[in-house]
């Protein structure tokens, strides 16, 4: 079955069983590894990526049912990692073994798109349920609130 939709701006037309999981259309039928298979029960958040800028786990969502809606990974935040979440995570060494900062990044997105003073609340909520094994969660704090000043000075 053809499925269309457009991944970070880019339309594709994938001929994929439409129940295959949106995790594994994007890194297994277009190279885009940037989102990562973590449990695989939508609890861990390393595969979160925006269906039509709302945050979501991609390995509970069928290909089918993103038909005709745009999906963002981590590869289309910014083309040049310049998006105020990547540097702030780099300034902050929010990462350490780096597997579920694409996942944290992602769900810091679609928070920061909707409130850009966030409290610890806000930012603690959101996160909830991503999970970082190394425990960096005061520097992701850290680094979100910084991202969250750039973003509303309009760096």
């Amino acid at each position: 079955m053809s499925i269309t939709l457009t991944v970070n701006g880019i339309e594709h037309s994938l001929d994929v069983d439409e129940r295959m999981p949106l995790l594994w259309a994007l890194r297994d039928v277009l190279g885009l590894t940037g989102t990562k298979f973590g449990c695989g029960i939508a609890r861990c958040g390393a595969c979160t990526v925006h269906v039509d800028g709302v945050a979501r786990r991609s390995c509970m969502i069928r290909i089918g049912s993103v038909t005709g809606k745009s999906v963002t990974t981590i590869e289309g935040l910014s083309d040049t990692g310049q998006h105020p979440l990547q540097k702030a995570w780099l300034d902050h060494n929010a990462p350490q073994c780096g597997y579920c900062q694409a996942g944290q990044i992602m769900s810091a997105a679609a928070l920061l798109a909707d409130n850009t003073n966030p409290s610890d609340a806000d930012i603690d909520s959101t996160l909830r349920n991503s999970i970082c094994r190394c425990g960096t969660y005061l520097r992701i704090r850290a680094a979100i609130k910084a991202a969250a000043n750039e973003m509303r000075r309009g760096r």
